[in-house]
């Protein structure tokens, strides 16, 4: 049997006055996704227990299976797994947003979607300052996601569970020093912020941005620190062989920690211009070689943090028309299936950040039989007795033989 996930990331969402009461889910025209819960079930379950931050890295552990109250140690972890770096003893991955702060208010998290070639300048100047530290190392990534890695060298790192950061994305538009790292090892993370911002105020690559009339870099924002993490794989744990279509470095890395294949899209750019159809095609040809392919689509996510309601919409119908329809009938033609769509959490267009709450997921394919239900959005999910009471308990359920 094949198997399909596909995840719009964030699409979960509350009824906006401005789509006269209704959902992004509810507004967008979704006949593809409509029709997996017409042939299937929905259901809702929520995906980050209460303890933790709602992220990705919480709710995308727990949609691949895993626990995350057992397995999670940080989001910048599995973000050092994607670029290959590894981890001793002792070590810790933080991670390196580029930031716009301005009179003390975050004004942008992404830096404006800053391009990558400029912000592997700005992370080969923190390199520099810091070459004579045997513990820092700064490693650029994708556009404003960079890490920067605590190297212990047989010392007691400074961090401890009780080292308290918040994301960017969370403080949008808000005043950052309520939320400026805090506890063990936060002057040291507060010294490098402060150093960041003389470092980047006269660089080229902030002058090529203002050139351009875009937003300048005024500093790094250090979060989601972790020590390594021991995720058991997935082969040995379902008994399948998977792959992960993703363009966020956070997805690679848990694919490459729990031993599964990371397929690249051209033109996935992890934003609303990715090239949907691209990943659906993809994910059709991958699903020749493996039992289990993921799709993860960044743009429904990234509209919430914009507060771009109609942008959420575009991004849902993009998904809808060029992934989970072409995946759907591809996985018709090959046989014995089960496909599932969810949301890893709900990313409020009000707050544009994530939240706690309700996912819904719908599934359908081989022995699955169908409810009453039509419609995938987060009200039928509401009214479906179908309630999974943890997300990780999602996937072993449609590997399982139950209807």
């Amino acid at each position: 049997m094949k198997y399909a996930l596909i995840i719009p990331d964030g699409c979960a969402d509350e009824p906006q006055a401005n789509l006269g009461g209704r959902t992004p889910l509810q507004a967008a025209r979704l006949p593809n996704m409509d029709a997996i819960v017409t042939q299937g079930v929905i259901g809702r379950t929520e995906t980050v227990p209460e303890s933790m931050s709602p992220g990705s890295d919480v709710g995308t552990m727990s949609l691949f299976g895993y626990d995350p109250l057992r397995y999670h140690t940080g989001r910048a972890p599995i973000e050092a797994a994607a670029q290959g770096i590894e981890l001793s003893a002792g070590d810790w991955a933080i991670r390196c947003n580029l930031v716009t702060v301005l009179d003390g208010i975050m004004r942008s998290f992404t830096y404006g979607q800053y391009p990558s070639n400029l912000a592997a300048g700005l992370i080969e100047r923190l390199c520099r300052d810091q070459c004579g530290n045997q513990h820092w190392k700064f490693y650029a990534g994708v556009s404003y996601r960079n890490l920067l890695i605590y190297r212990a060298r047989g010392e007691a790192a400074p961090f401890t569970a009780e080292t308290h950061t918040l994301p960017p994305h969370d403080i949008t538009d808000q005043p950052i020093e309520p939320s400026l790292p805090s506890g063990p090892g936060s002057k040291e993370l507060r010294e490098l912020m402060d150093r960041s911002v003389g470092l980047f105020a006269h660089s080229e690559e902030n002058q090529t941005r203002a050139n351009l009339g875009t937003l300048p870099a005024t500093q790094i924002w250090l979060w989601g620190q972790g020590s390594r993490p021991e995720m058991e794989p997935f082969e040995s744990r379902f008994g399948k062989t998977g792959a992960v279509i993703t363009a966020v470095d956070l997805l690679r890395g848990l694919a490459k920690l729990i031993g599964c294949r990371v397929v690249n899209v051209p033109g996935a750019t992890g934003y609303l211009d990715t090239d949907y159809a691209a990943k659906g095609r993809f994910a059709i040809k991958t699903l020749d070689e493996v039992d289990f392919v993921v799709v993860h689509v960044e743009a429904t996510d990234e509209a919430s943090h914009e507060g771009d309601a109609e942008a959420k919409i575009a991004a849902l119908e993009n998904i809808d028309r060029h992934i989970v329809g072409p995946v759907h009938e591809a996985l018709r033609r090959m046989g014995e299936y089960r496909i599932l769509v969810s949301p890893d959490h709900p990313t409020l267009l009000r707050t544009k950040t994530h939240s706690h709450g309700a996912v819904p997921f719908t599934a359908c394919g081989t022995g699955i039989t169908p409810d009453a239900a039509t419609t995938y959005d987060e009200g039928t999910a509401g009214s479906s007795p179908f309630q999974l009471s943890a997300g990780h308990e999602m996937l072993p359920w449609l590997f399982s033989n139950k209807k």
